[in-house]
Parts: structure tokens; C-alpha cells; sequence
């Protein structure tokens, strides 16, 4: 991305929203996936990787309301939680008009974030899927959304993802109308774990592994916005 004033400036507005004169600097509406909720690890980890990979003015976490509050119940079908995470990213974007928005998700959450994104009056600059669920459980590939969308899409899939096998997610990112990219991490399953023996095999270590992709997303949004 082009330079930015320094971080401590734009924390000092951060607040402020609409006055935050860092206008470049993107935000971020990063959705949970089907089991946990945004307080979990995971997604405490890569909420932080991505702020400061972005350089983003913030990166907005919710829950879902079937996972939120005491008693939990099993996720809806996905197309049930369009209107609320579309609610979300309204009060995000109203909060923050003149930077540029990235809808990001976990699973489950990457899809509902594609299906926001095809969303008539939704003005997103990219998504980002981070382990993207192409596969249904009775093992359709669901990818109407993905067809459908006009904006840049970036995927992040361990290579050992069941839910998403490399070979059909390729062949759909052929078929979308969008720009697409794909970052493979290589011995990943669906949350991006690589098995020691792999890492071992590699020299590597699952920070570095993850470090790259993110790298990569950075990257791939930087693009993005000097696109606009």
C-alpha cells in the first residue's frame, strides 16, 4: 500500500471515524466461522495479523446471534445471516464513509461474507476468505455465490482442507466472473494447522506459514485499492 501517516496519529482518531483523515487505510468487517465465536483464539490472532498487515483504521469482529449470549444454538442456514451481517457493515461503513471496505470471514463466516458482498448496495473493495467452505456436507459444491460476485476475492485454503478440496475451488475460481486469487498453505487443514512432521519435512513453522499468507492477502488489497 502507499504510505500512511504513522500508526499512534491514526489511533488518536481512530475514534473520531468520519475526522480520521487516513482516508486510505482500509476497514475491515471480519466474520466468525460456524463453531466459534469472535472472542476465540483463532480469530483474536488473525483479527491482529490483519490489522496490522492492512494497516486498517480497524477490523470490526461480531457474533452471529445464534452463537451469542449464553445458551448456544447449531449456526442457520448461511443465507439466514446476510441480514444481519449486512447490518454490521452499514454501521461499520457509516462510522468510517471514506475508507475503502474489505469483508473478511472465517468458513462459514467467508461465505456469508461473499453473499454480502453481492449485495446491490454494499460497496466493498474486496473479500477475503480465509478457509472458504465450497464443500456441503452432503458434498455439493456450493459456489452460486462465488458465480455471482463482481468483486475481487482472494482465498486462503490449507491444502488438506476437506471442506474444500483445491482441485474444484480452481476450477470454480476459473468460472467467477470476479478477479480471484488463492493462497495455498501447504499441509493446512480448515483452520491453516500443519501437522509437525509436515513442518518438520518443510524447515518451516506454522507462524512463518501464516505470516506468508497473510503477506499474501496484504498484498492482493494494496492491488485492490490502487485499482479504485
Amino acid at each position: 500500500m502507499d504510505s500512511s501517516p504513522p500508526t499512534k496519529r491514526r489511533r488518536k482518531t481512530k475514534s473520531e471515524g468520519t475526522n480520521d483523515n487516513s482516508s486510505s487505510s482500509p476497514v475491515v468487517v471480519f466474520a466468525h466461522g460456524a463453531g466459534a465465536p469472535s472472542s476465540s483464539d483463532w480469530m483474536l490472532r488473525w483479527k491482529e495479523m490483519l490489522k496490522n498487515a492492512l494497516d486498517a483504521v480497524e477490523v470490526v469482529t461480531f457474533d452471529y446471534p445464534y452463537i451469542a449470549g449464553a445458551k448456544k444454538r447449531a449456526p442457520p442456514k448461511a443465507e439466514k445471516l446476510v441480514e444481519f451481517h449486512k447490518d454490521i457493515v452499514k454501521k461499520t461503513t457509516e462510522k468510517y464513509p471514506a475508507h475503502p471496505l474489505i469483508l473478511a470471514g472465517k468458513s462459514m463466516g467467508s461465505r456469508v461474507s461473499c453473499m454480502v458482498a453481492a449485495e446491490v448496495d454494499i460497496d466493498a473493495s474486496a473479500v477475503i476468505c480465509l478457509g472458504y467452505p465450497l464443500k456441503a456436507m452432503g458434498g455439493a459444491v456450493r459456489d452460486e455465490t462465488l458465480l455471482q460476485l463482481t468483486v475481487p476475492v482472494m482465498f486462503v485454503q490449507g491444502s488438506k482442507d476437506g471442506l474444500c478440496p483445491l482441485e474444484k475451488l480452481e476450477a470454480v475460481c476459473k468460472k467467477m466472473k470476479s478477479h480471484n486469487e488463492l493462497h495455498v498453505i501447504n499441509g493446512g487443514d480448515h483452520s491453516f494447522k500443519i501437522g509437525k512432521k509436515h513442518l518438520q519435512t518443510k524447515g518451516s513453522t506454522q507462524d512463518q506459514a501464516e505470516d506468508l499468507a497473510v503477506q499474501g492477502v496484504s498484498s492482493f488489497v494494496s492491488r485492490c485499492l490502487k485499482g479504485k
